[in-house]
């Protein structure tokens, strides 16, 4: 009898530590990392500029020739489009903020919502992005909702930028951190919320190793209690 895949969820908004921790869980559990936020970039890089304003049977066409594959596991997994590795080219704030724009249309997130949904049903996972839990995984019993002020979220951003060789300037990704977080918040479809079940921590005041601590705890609480309840 086969065991269904592990499915863990880490939404919250940028900067605010997702990445580091999705990957950091997957690595204590040896499991897989789903970036899905890589995925939208990924996408969004693909289409271009003018790809929120593509009429629907172009967008369509489009969506429908990519195709995402998750290989690995903790921070060697490796996200493909197209047998393509995701690289650092979609880590620009400008890729960002058009990737936040086809986010808000109904036909990127049904597209994105069952290639993730499809990645979830072969392999455990931690799956970070912004409506994990809400929307594409409702019913995965690990849930965490990541927070921080967006001040520290812009230093966080400026570092990871620079720690890559691109020109930062962090008032500028504040400002555009702040849009971001009003676009993602705001829009009609898969707001970005907390699920009513996952666990919020405020990664402002804690070491990565600390927030880690706490979400392994977690996690193994809950299964000590999922095989009790079995039994």
């Amino acid at each position: 009898m086969s065991t269904a895949p592990v499915i863990i969820t880490i939404d919250g908004p940028a900067g605010v530590g997702k990445t580091t921790l999705a990957k950091g869980l997957a690595r204590r559990l040896q499991i897989a990392y789903l970036d899905t936020g890589a995925m939208y970039r990924a996408a969004a890089w693909m289409l271009g500029p003018s790809g929120a304003e593509m009429q629907e049977d172009e967008l369509a066409s489009r969506l429908a020739s990519m195709r995402f594959t998750l290989k690995g596991a903790g921070p060697e997994s490796c996200l493909l489009l197209e047998d393509r590795v995701i690289g650092d080219q979609v880590r620009t704030e400008e890729v960002g903020l058009l990737a936040s724009s086809i986010a808000a249309l109904g036909l990127v997130r049904e597209y994105m919502k069952k290639s993730q949904q499809k990645i979830g049903r072969e392999i455990s996972l931690v799956a970070e992005g912004r409506d994990m839990g809400t929307v594409v995984f409702p019913g995965a019993p690990y849930k965490f909702f990541l927070q921080a002020d967006p001040v520290i979220r812009a230093a966080r951003r400026c570092r990871q930028l620079q720690e890559l060789g691109q020109d930062a300037d962090e008032k500028r990704i504040l400002e555009q951190m702040r849009r971001r977080d009003s676009q993602d918040s705001q829009r009609a479809i898969a707001p970005l919320v907390p699920a009513s079940d996952a666990v919020s921590i405020d990664t402002g005041s804690l070491t990565p190793e600390e927030i880690l601590d706490r979400m392994e705890a977690i996690f193994a609480d809950k299964e000590v209690r999922s095989q009790r309840s079995e039994t």
